[in-house]
């Protein structure tokens, strides 16, 4: 199990990387020519999460504090996110995700699906995407219980 668990990595590595580069040259949406990829992750961790602190920010995107916080001007100047205080502790600044951008996010994810759907619709069969899908929600049930846990 442990060297076919060690080639799951690798592959899942590979893809990610070849993947990544692929899809930004295929997805043909204004959206993605607006925004960047890094500000797109942002503004779907934002979505996730519904609110991130700059530090918790960068630690998920795992880039530096200063990389996130000009990220985050970019994106408060558009509109798309807002500074406020922390509920818990008014000391603390949050970010959070106007309508604007999850106006920007909805559009960003549907041009996604689009071009996924493109890319793979006649490469892979049903049954391997009930696979997919199985094993993706079993490895995300893991991850979410270990991050509960923490």
């Amino acid at each position: 199990m442990k060297e076919t668990l060690l080639e799951a990595i690798e592959l899942f590595e590979e893809v990610m990387i070849y993947g990544t580069e692929h899809f930004i040259k295929s997805v043909q949406s204004p959206i993605w020519k607006e925004y960047s990829p890094e500000q797109i992750q942002t503004l779907k961790l934002l979505s996730a999460y519904d609110s991130l602190s700059n530090g918790k920010l960068a630690e998920l995107q795992g880039v530096h504090k200063s990389a996130i916080t000009a990220r985050l001007k970019k994106l408060e100047e558009k509109g798309l996110i807002r500074t406020e205080r922390a509920q818990h502790d008014q000391r603390a600044k949050v970010v959070r995700l106007t309508e604007e951008g999850q106006e920007i996010l909805v559009a960003s994810n549907t041009a996604i699906n689009e071009t996924i759907t493109s890319l793979f619709s006649d490469e892979i069969s049903e049954e391997e995407l009930v696979q997919f899908v199985r094993t993706f929600r079993k490895l995300k049930d893991i991850l979410q219980m270990r991050e509960f846990n923490e």
